[in-house]
C-alpha cells in the first residue's frame, strides 16, 4: 500500500508543477506588444502615403479625361458648329464628361477665361488637397 501512496503523491506533485508553468509571463507579453508597436510605427506612414498617392493619381486621371474631352469637343465644333459645346471658360469643360453631369463630388476647376481658338492651362483641384493641370481649348 505504501508504494501506491508514493505513486499518488508523485503524480500530484507533477500535476502541481505542470499547472504552475502554464501561460505567458508578463515580460513576454510586454516584449510582444513592443514588437507590434514598432511594426505599426514602420507600416502606418507607408499606408498613409499610399492614400495621398491614390488621390493624386485619381486627380491626374480626371484631368486627362478633361483634356481629351476638350480636344474632342474642339474637333467636333470645328467640323460642325451645331455640334459640341461652346467653351469660353475652363469650368465649362466639366460639362463635357460624365454624360454631361460634370465633375465627381470633391473636385473643382479654377475658373479661367478661354478665348476662341486659344488653349489655356486649366487647374483641377481634387480631394485631399491634390491638383492637376490640363489644356482647355476655347471655341465659340
Amino acid at each position: 500500500m505504501r508504494t501506491g501512496k508514493k505513486r499518488v503523491d508523485k503524480a500530484l506533485k507533477l500535476q502541481r508543477i505542470s499547472n504552475k508553468f502554464t501561460g505567458f509571463t508578463l515580460i513576454e507579453l510586454i516584449i510582444v506588444i513592443i514588437i507590434i508597436g514598432v511594426l505599426a510605427a514602420i507600416a502606418a506612414p507607408r499606408f498613409l502615403s499610399q492614400t495621398y498617392t491614390a488621390q493624386q493619381n485619381s486627380t491626374n486621371n480626371l484631368a486627362s479625361a478633361l483634356a481629351a474631352a476638350s480636344a474632342i469637343n474642339y474637333a467636333q465644333r470645328s467640323a460642325n458648329s451645331s455640334q459640341g459645346t461652346a467653351i469660353t471658360n475652363c469650368n465649362l469643360i466639366s460639362g463635357l464628361i460624365n454624360n454631361g453631369n460634370g465633375l465627381p463630388t470633391g473636385y473643382t476647376i479654377t475658373s479661367t477665361a478661354i478665348s476662341a481658338g486659344a488653349s489655356v492651362n486649366c487647374t483641377l483641384n481634387g480631394t485631399g488637397g491634390t491638383s492637376a493641370t490640363f489644356i482647355g481649348l476655347g471655341i465659340s
